[in-house]
């Protein structure tokens, strides 16, 4: 069944990316081309293998494997056991024939649900599993894959404890990838000697997974393990340091133990204390990188990786922001690893709920390519699709583009204090700007305020642009403030000044919203459907788009004790990885300032801040380079109208974030 299309509507913003689409080397096809939500890869010729829906989902094989870690996470005397349960056409074992591995190794399937509509596993009186979350069980099983559902250590029906991205998180699912390419033993019963062998298993192994389970599924890749053919981490993180802070500055006021406590079976709590107090002891509040912090963190094993990787993540994710997408993705192409992105301009939402039809057609072959082996041509597509504006998709065919450039640019005073210029010329040694920290204010308040004086920020702004300004990648903005206190904690970010559409990243549903009419996909049984509820593009007019952000601690790496105020210090920030495209008539603003309000944890205390100018600098991605920018910066602006009034923020204000990498209701 097919989302039924939605007309497309043509806004400022699709005008401008269709008018520079040669300048940026994308390609721009309208809402509603190909499908409601964005169109979909070009369809294989008919002759290209595809995988077919001819195995009965009602009567395939559903059983629970108890794979053995070769760890004792919970110090019991007896190693632990994970729970699997799998779901698999009975069709090819009759005959024979072996089939590859659908996994999602998850802490979520008992405590918090998966998917949209937060979705648990069920079983019948006897434990034998009946419904699998989300639909990969019910599309892919039918295709000939096997579906394997992971309850990690601790969670659900494992025992063991969970560690939040540590060995034991990791060790879940990576044992499960040895037991099927018969490398770790497996039981029937979680404490019995009855042993399973997956003689029914290629040994082929797809992971995938939103977020927290999209994290075991980066860890398990960065270990090498053999039989791990392609990973799809779906806004996940990739170095759990960098989920609690950035360079320093605490991003949550709690740690992994928390988030432990919150996903761990109520037997699980019980045993694991021990591991509870290792994850208070090893993550300090200070913000320094611990060797627990070292042994979460996957991109410095990227060069293990083997696995292809189809990343995907929502370029307004506040939960796992995306700079967890660029260092990893970054750290891969260095290591040589076969990949492909999807950027959306939503928050935390998996592509099933925002680019449904396209996302299941791409995924198929996807696994086709990968698992099952068919030459379908997926891996000679382009390797990025961007949401340019709500439901408007651009490709790439690499990314960022080979064209992309780091240029520095500079701020420079202006006619007001705290509003200043951004060019490619050095300020004046002895130029300064100053402000407070206002744990009040946030990134959407500076940038509302940007041409305005005002004391919690310093914002610097380009010209109005003559021509599209596409920025594809990570920036990096370098700072050198002298504090008036003992501690100070920095935000940076980048903004597009300028009338758009886009999507209310900042509402709930973080820029979808929830429909009650449901499509399938695949066949259903009593107790496990295939159709799920479709969602629709939720958006917000706004003035202005803050579209990269980053923070730190000003003495990160901590100095010989607290910083000594009136002495200046120098801190590099590393933003958030984006691609946007800042139209012509719009302007380009770095905004510098204290405490990002509901983002970052404010400092002990109050200080304010003096930038050095001449020692300041913003390195931007910039496709075209310098030469892109001057172009930009010089000739003829167009105009554009004043869009509708709309709120000082520009989306919905920000709503209290939990610590927990999963869905947010």
């Amino acid at each position: 069944m097919e989302i039924r299309a939605r007309g497309a509507r043509w806004s400022y913003r699709t005008l401008v990316a269709v008018a520079s689409a040669a300048l940026c080397g994308v390609l721009v096809a309208p809402a509603g081309a190909a499908h409601a939500t964005g169109p979909a890869p070009a369809a294989p010729p008919s002759k290209v293998k595809v995988s077919e829906p001819v195995h009965s989902y009602e009567n395939a094989i559903r059983e629970t494997v108890w794979v053995d870690t070769g760890l004792d996470g919970d110090g019991d005397g007896r190693t632990d056991r994970v729970a699997v349960d799998i779901v698999r056409p009975s069709e090819p074992a009759r005959r024979g024939r072996k089939i590859p591995v659908i996994m999602d190794a998850s802490p979520y399937y008992s405590c918090c649900g998966r998917g949209n509509e937060s979705q648990r596993k069920t079983y019948d009186a006897d434990g034998n599993p009946l419904s699998f979350p989300l639909y990969y069980d019910n599309y892919f099983v039918p295709r000939g894959y096997a579906f394997a559902a992971v309850d990690l250590a601790g969670t659900n029906r494992s025992d063991g404890c969970v560690d939040v991205g540590g060995r034991s998180d990791i060790q879940s699912a990576k044992a499960v990838v040895d037991w099927l390419n018969g490398r770790a033993p497996g039981y029937a019963t979680l404490t019995g000697t009855t042993a399973v062998r997956a003689d029914w298993s290629t040994g082929a192994t797809g992971m995938i997974g939103k977020s927290y389970d999209g994290t075991v599924a980066n860890g398990v890749a960065a270990t090498g393990v053999k039989g791990l053919r392609t990973i799809v981490p779906i806004g996940a993180i990739s170095s759990w340091y960098d989920y609690y802070f950035q360079q320093g500055a605490p991003l949550y006021s709690s740690g992994p133990d928390w988030l432990s406590n919150y996903v761990e079976s109520p037997a699980a709590r019980a045993r694991c204390q021990a591991v509870q107090r290792d994850l208070v002891d090893g993550a300090p509040r200070s913000g320094d990188r611990t060797p627990l912090w070292n042994e979460r963190d996957y991109v410095r094993d990227a060069r293990k990786v083997k696995a292809s990787v189809f990343a995907v993540h929502g370029m307004q994710d506040l939960n796992v922001r995306t700079k967890h997408l660029g260092q990893w993705w970054d750290a891969l192409a260095d290591a040589g690893v076969e990949r492909k992105i999807w950027l959306s301009q939503t928050g935390h939402v998996d592509p099933f709920d925002f680019r449904r039809t396209a996302w299941t057609d791409t995924l198929h072959r996807w696994f086709d390519h990968y698992l099952l082996g068919y030459a379908n041509g997926i891996d000679r597509e382009p390797m990025a699709d961007i949401e340019r504006a709500p439901d408007q998709w651009s490709t790439d065919r690499v990314w960022p583009p080979r064209t992309t450039a780091t240029t520095t640019l500079r701020p420079g005073t202006g006619g007001l204090p705290g509003v200043g210029t951004l060019t490619r010329t050095a300020a004046k040694p002895g130029a300064t700007e100053t402000f407070t920290d206002d744990r009040r204010l946030g990134e959407q308040d500076w940038a509302a305020a940007v041409d305005r004086s005002t004391a919690a920020k310093s914002g610097f702004v380009t010209a109005p642009l003559s021509r599209p300004l596409r920025l594809s990648g990570s920036s990096k903005v370098t700072v050198t403030a002298t504090p008036s206190t003992t501690g100070a904690h920095l935000s940076a970010v980048l903004v597009d000044l300028g009338p758009d559409t886009i999507r209310d990243y900042g509402a709930a549903g973080e820029g979808i919203t929830t429909l009650t009419e449901r499509t399938c996909w695949g066949p259903s049984t009593t107790a496990d459907s295939s159709c799920y509820r479709e969602t629709a593009t939720r958006t917000a007019t706004v003035g202005h788009t803050v579209f990269s952000r980053g923070w730190a601690d000003l003495g990160h790496p901590a100095p010989d004790g607290p910083l000594v105020p009136g002495t200046p210090y120098t801190v590099t920030l590393e933003l958030a990885a984006s691609d946007h495209v800042v139209p012509a008539g719009h302007r380009l603003a770095l905004i510098v300032a204290g405490t990002d309000r509901g983002l970052v944890d404010p400092p002990a205390t109050t200080p304010t801040l003096t930038l050095d100018l001449a020692r300041t600098a913003a390195r931007l991605p910039l496709v075209g380079g310098a030469a892109a920018f001057d172009r930009a910066t010089t000739g003829t602006v167009p105009s554009y109208s004043t869009p509708p009034a709309s709120r000082p923020s520009g989306v919905a204000p920000h709503r209290p974030t939990q610590p927990i990498p999963g869905d947010r209701s």
